[in-house]
């Protein structure tokens, strides 16, 4: 995957954060022996910032850590992959209590300040001896050099692990960002389907932290869409460790601009590999939306385009059938002149002013649609608003995945 701007660590994902340590192990949650429970602590108490799914069922995890995020502190997450602890009644609640509980309990840290998450199969309920298990094992594993281990645990369809890490100077001292994420199926710009984990070493408010991260979620977890349903379990953490011993972050500085640009950097990254890694996806499309009259209306046609099956699955064909955009722009609830549309896929024009530009521009563009990631861009010239998504094509592999995904 191409690299947004920034500066990378050689360390990357959590282990380039100061004042933080993790671990990742097997405790038997999956059936394949793979590593299934990721622990992450502060080394001190930090300020604590999250989103959560918009999804109206809830998984017991989600409720917990949004409680739990009330209080402002964090100490510990621990996350499953293997079972999502999801439509599992107040057993599944009080298991994730549990869970806190006794992550508290071996560190000595308070309950409230522990969060939980977890991702899988809805509906079962979880293997607390197992969960047990797993945490007593990851305590004594946790490192400062964990963070790669604690990003494979959390993996369910992925076939990546995805971490991502950008740092700057901030007067004598150097402040990083960094953390994983997981997310392959159940892709859809509502939060964040997903799981993602995300620290820095600088001096935050929580208040602060949390304004921050809800704007650079808005523009990358928010921007991706693999099959257009949304997870029970979506969450994205941030915390604040402070360790890097530069001065607190103050609004309207220097400092504050370039920490608001790498926690979007990192975001965006993250978003973007969860994006590439789609289940059963062979090709990742910024779809470009240019000249809409309001941001709303930009948006709405976007999602269209990015989520419709057709369009995916002509992406999948290497098919440059552009009938099938304008179409999705047509039921966007966008308002436009379907006579004034231009289409472009990358750099070349195969639609202006909504006619095609003939059988030598469409090849041009089916040569493109053959690359792993590409552009489509829309321009509806109603106005000046703008807006982009990321999207996969829809192949055969995806429906083989999903289909045998509970065996």
């Amino acid at each position: 995957m191409k690299e947004e701007k920034g500066s990378p660590m050689k360390k990357t994902g959590l282990s380039a954060v100061a004042g933080l340590r993790a671990a990742g192990v097997a405790c038997g949650l999956k059936k394949t022996g793979r590593p299934d429970l990721a622990l992450v602590v502060s080394d001190a108490p930090a300020a604590v910032a999250a989103t959560f799914t918009l999804n109206r069922v809830q998984a017991a995890p989600v409720q917990v850590s949004k409680r739990h995020l009330r209080g402002g502190r964090f100490s510990a997450v621990v996350l499953n992959s293997g079972n999502a602890n999801a439509c599992t009644g107040r057993q599944g609640l009080a298991d994730a209590e549990a869970t806190a509980q006794e992550v508290a309990r071996l560190l000595g840290r308070p309950v409230g300040e522990v969060f939980v998450a977890s991702t899988g199969v809805i509906g079962r309920r979880l293997e607390m001896a197992a969960i047990r298990k797993g945490i007593a094992a990851a305590v004594p594993r946790l490192s400062a050099a964990g963070g790669p281990a604690a990003a494979r645990a959390i993996m369910t369809t992925d076939t990546i692990a995805k971490e991502a890490a950008v740092s700057f100077p901030m007067g004598t001292r150097r402040v990083t960002v960094g953390g994983m994420a997981k997310g392959s199926g159940m892709i859809a710009p509502q939060m964040a389907t997903m799981l993602a984990v995300i620290a820095t070493d600088a001096a935050v408010a929580a208040r602060t932290l949390q304004r921050l991260l809800r704007a650079a979620v808005a523009q990358s977890f928010n921007c991706i869409t693999v099959d257009g349903d949304t997870s029970t379990n979506d969450m994205v953490l941030c915390f604040a460790t402070g360790a890097a011993g530069a001065p607190r972050l103050t609004r309207g500085t220097a400092p504050f601009r370039r920490f608001e640009q790498a926690l979007g950097d990192v975001c965006l990254r993250l978003a973007k590999l969860i994006a590439w890694d789609g289940e059963g996806a062979t090709k990742l499309a910024e779809i470009r939306i240019q000249g809409a009259r309001t941001a709303r209306e930009a948006r709405l046609a976007a999602t269209a385009v990015a989520t419709s099956p057709l369009v995916k699955t002509t992406l999948f064909g290497e098919d440059a059938n552009w009938g099938r955009i304008m179409a999705a722009l047509g039921r966007s609830g966008a308002a436009f002149d379907p006579e004034r549309v231009d289409i472009l896929v990358d750099d070349v024009s195969i639609v202006r002013r909504s006619q095609s530009l003939g059988p030598e521009a469409e090849t041009a563009a089916n040569r493109r649609l053959t690359r792993r990631e590409f552009s489509i861009t829309a321009r509806l010239n109603a106005g000046r608003a703008t807006a982009r998504l990321w999207t996969t094509d829809l192949s055969e592999a995806y429906v083989r995945i999903n289909a045998g995904y509970r065996t």
